[in-house]
């Protein structure tokens, strides 16, 4: 029983699986139809609105229009393209459509999108033809309206120009008679545009609305910039050169140096400019001459700045030269007078190659820093170097002279510290030897029974320091190196005889006061006694610490504490 439910139940879903495969391929193929369908709707609205009243209207226009050989052969050519679009490109588009509403309806969906797709691409290429065609129909029908606005536009500003030109006549001189022609020009273009307008002339109008538009564009163009470029180039221009004239020739009687801007030159062709402008100007053509003008002028004006830096740098060049001249004579004097003290001194210090070689290096400097200067002088008496430049190479000679003077006074410190470091090594000599003085009165003043070895190995040592120094100074030429060295190590070891000396005074005088305090308890305590008979030995034999410490341990385990009492009590 359960077997046949299992096969029943099996047989069940295969066949509720079927039916739902069946659906929904049912369900798809209706999908894509109705897809498909509405395409095929979209596309013959579209090919239905390809051909329009609007375009039989402007065709009709044109009709009416043909009043010359020209546009009728224009508009049998349009009548071809009509007809070709209506009686072959329509009806081609028309036996597509149909074989895709066919294709759909035996459910070749594929083959169907794939036609339809065919099918729209070549509506556009219909659709965009007959635009085309109507936009070169509406050119002939629309021209006259567009032409009108843009003569109308034209003769506007037309108006305006004239208006400026008589109100300001006076600002025209000698253009007068050719711009009176321009207008005639434009006169007689505006009578025959009239003129061509009623005869439907379409093809010569557009000349005439070209020409009309250049010209007046042109003639405004003249009106507006003409007074200007007569003010700049007749007026401004002139007057700004004759000043720069003035100006140059005063700066030369003042001995400046300006022949390097090529002033007559840049004059003669600065002329030669303006009247080519001026040659264009009676041709009525002002194309970039504002700007040219105005170049010159900016140039001119420039020329005035120049002037000014020259003045100022012609200061920043006297002064330079002043100063240069002082510092050069300064550090000549006394490089000189550093060899002849230097002579002297090599009989009294040894010095070293380094500071010979650096005052020749500096005496090196000094020379050619001498001809660099003596260049810059004879280059201005030629009077065609500009001050500006002239001050920047003085500057950059300052600022060698000022590295050259930083190592003079380096020098000189250091020549000047040889005298200095025996002085002071002189003075230091005497400090050892108080030194050494105080730590030997250290010793006597205690009268300590037995000193130890090392402190004859030390005092042996401090005294031959002491004479190491005394050797050297007595040398010629002197050493300072060796010299300071000498005293660095002749001072060490005095101080480290000093602090011996001072160690073994109180750890003998502690102790001799810690045996001496211990004593009281010497007969009640066995052990102390025999501590103190070794601790007094040791201190016969000059082990002062060790005689110390073992008197402050024994002390210590009777009575604790007491080896602060008794270093408090040799300290006071």
């Amino acid at each position: 029983m359960s077997n046949n439910m299992a096969i029943l139940i099996a047989i069940s879903i295969y066949l509720l699986g079927f039916i739902l495969i069946i659906v929904t391929i049912y369900l798809m193929e209706k999908s894509n139809k109705k897809k498909l369908e509405s395409e095929l709707t979209r596309l013959e609205t579209l090919k239905n609105l390809i051909i329009s009243s609007g375009i039989l209207t402007e065709m009709e226009k044109v009709k009416a229009l043909i009043n010359s050989e020209t546009l009728e052969n224009m508009y049998k050519k349009w009548e071809k393209r009509y007809n070709t679009i209506e009686k072959e490109d329509i009806p081609r588009l028309t036996d597509s459509l149909l074989t895709c509403e066919e294709l759909i309806e035996n459910k070749k969906y594929k083959e169907a999108g794939y036609e339809l797709a065919k099918t729209e691409i070549d509506i556009y290429y219909v659709k965009t033809d007959m635009e085309l065609l109507l936009e070169d129909v509406k050119e002939v029908t629309l021209s006259e309206e567009r032409n009108r606005n843009a003569v109308t536009k034209l003769k506007s500003i037309y108006r305006e120009v004239v208006n400026k030109y008589t109100s300001n006549i006076n600002d025209y001189k000698g253009m007068e008679t050719r711009i009176d022609l321009q207008f005639e020009n434009i006169n007689k273009l505006l009578s025959a545009f009239e003129i061509v307008m009623e005869q439907n002339n379409y093809e010569e109008v557009g000349k005439i609305v070209h020409a009309l538009d250049d010209l007046i564009r042109n003639i405004k163009i003249v009106i507006d910039e003409t007074p200007t470029v007569i003010l700049l180039g007749k007026m401004v221009i002139p007057k700004k050169i004759n000043d720069i004239k003035a100006t140059a020739n005063k700066m030369k009687k003042d001995g400046y140096n300006i022949e390097y801007i090529n002033l007559d030159y840049n004059i003669e062709e600065s002329e030669k400019k303006i009247n080519d402008i001026f040659d264009r100007l009676k041709m009525l053509n002002l194309s970039d001459s504002i700007f040219e003008l105005k170049t010159i002028l900016d140039y001119f004006e420039s020329l005035f700045g120049d002037f000014d830096k020259e003045r100022h740098a012609k200061k920043e060049y006297e002064e330079y030269m002043n100063s240069i001249q002082n510092k050069l004579n300064r550090l000549s004097s006394v490089i000189k007078n550093i060899y002849e003290e230097v002579s002297v001194l090599k009989e009294t210090y040894a010095l070293t190659n380094e500071e010979l070689n650096t005052l020749d290096v500096i005496s090196k400097e000094i020379t050619s820093e001498k001809d660099s200067f003596k260049q810059i002088n004879d280059r201005t008496l030629t009077k065609t170097i500009p001050y500006s430049r002239l001050s920047n190479d003085c500057e950059l000679i300052s600022v060698r002279i000022a590295k050259t003077e930083d190592k003079l006074e380096s020098t000189i410190k250091s020549l000047g510290s040889l005298k200095e470091d025996e002085y002071r090594a002189r003075e230091q000599l005497t400090e050892i030897r108080t030194i050494l003085k105080d730590a030997k009165a250290k010793i006597k003043s205690y009268k300590i029974p037995v000193l130890p070895k090392n402190y004859f190995v030390e005092l042996s040592e401090a005294k031959e320091g002491i004479n190491e120094i005394i050797t050297e100074l007595d040398k010629k030429p002197i050493v300072i190196s060796d010299l300071n060295t000498r005293v660095d190590t002749g001072r060490d070891l005095v101080l480290k005889l000093y602090t011996l000396s001072s160690e073994l005074t109180k750890t003998a005088g502690l102790a001799e006061m810690a045996i001496v305090y211990a004593n009281r308890y010497r007969s009640s305590y066995k052990e102390m006694d025999m501590t103190l008979e070794k601790s007094e030995k040791e201190f016969l034999n000059g082990d002062y610490k060790k005689s110390l410490e073992m008197t402050l341990n024994a002390l210590n385990r009777i009575e604790p504490g007491i080896h602060k009492k008794l270093i408090s009590a040799f300290e006071s």
